[in-house]
């Protein structure tokens, strides 16, 4: 029998502390994935109003952050034209949505204060993930398969290096940014995003295996690239997680940073190569 002193009892109970927050995280996953798969397949203005909404309320997040006061006025305008940006994409294009984000630039100069220029930095980065995924999605089915290529590899390099860090742990990535993130975690979040990225590549396009490979690879780097920064970001304003929004993950912040730099390397390659009107079929067809 093990005295409540025992310290054998002390690594099991460890274990269930760790994973304590698996249940809620699962069940939040199923419902973002719902989510983002009906928008993402319905598309038009049902997927502009999800994106604008979602990246809306990540600067939200982001807002409260850098100027380190609860919301103003002046924050819920930003807010809002972030949103309107997302909305307004399916009437008037890159355009009206770029245009938007330059009138919510204006209006953060105009408040002046605290964290000035990180809200104008917010602001242009939300502004480019929001027209880079609409414009990838376009209005053909090759953006769903565009986009469902880019979440798997996304999500399932994020879900992966949660998991294997937590399981096997290890030396640390970046201790000095995120002293959770190890190496074992991102070598299998390398691991299973690539691979899940290649099943879905292969399914989807006949093109060449070894340029799914070499997308694969480079977004699922990016990914964690993107959530490295995020924290380092976070870690510079002294906050753990940009919110508590999603019960098991945070903030939107944290659940989306992995998406930032893919998205745009996913629009640039498509762009390059079949012209930014074709972005979704540029990416998957060569």
């Amino acid at each position: 029998m093990t005295s409540p002193g025992d310290s054998s009892s002390e690594p099991s109970a460890n274990r269930r502390r760790l994973w304590a927050d698996l249940g809620p995280r699962l069940v939040s996953a199923a419902v973002l994935i719902a989510l983002t798969a009906t928008a993402l397949y319905v598309g038009s203005y049902l997927f502009a109003a999800v994106v604008g909404g979602v990246f809306g309320g990540a600067y939200r997040e982001w807002e409260t952050m850098v100027s380190r006061a609860p919301l103003t006025p002046g924050g819920m305008v930003l807010i809002g034209l972030v949103a309107l940006s997302g909305l307004i994409f399916p009437l008037f294009g890159v355009i009206g949505s770029a245009g938007v984000i330059a009138v919510a630039c204006v209006v953060a100069l105009a408040m002046r204060g605290e964290g000035l220029w990180w809200r104008v930095l917010g602001l242009v980065i939300y502004g480019a993930i929001i027209i880079a995924a609409l414009t990838m999605r376009g209005t053909t089915m090759a953006g769903v398969w565009a986009g469902v290529y880019l979440g798997t590899v996304v999500w399932m390099t994020d879900s992966a290096a949660f998991f294997t860090g937590r399981q096997i742990g290890g030396e640390k990535l970046a201790p000095d940014i995120s002293p959770s993130k190890t190496w074992s975690g991102a070598l299998g979040g390398l691991a299973l995003g690539v691979g899940a990225g290649m099943l879905v590549w292969i399914v989807v396009t006949e093109s060449p295996w070894w340029i799914g490979l070499v997308l694969s690879i480079a977004i699922s780097v990016l990914g964690q690239a993107g959530d490295l920064t995020e924290s380092a970001i976070k870690r510079h304003f002294r906050i753990k997680d940009s919110g508590d929004i999603i019960p098991g993950h945070g903030g939107l912040m944290d659940r989306l940073d992995s998406l930032t730099f893919g998205v745009l390397l996913v629009v640039l390659v498509g762009g390059l190569h079949a012209g930014f009107g074709s972005v979704a079929e540029g990416l998957l067809h060569w």
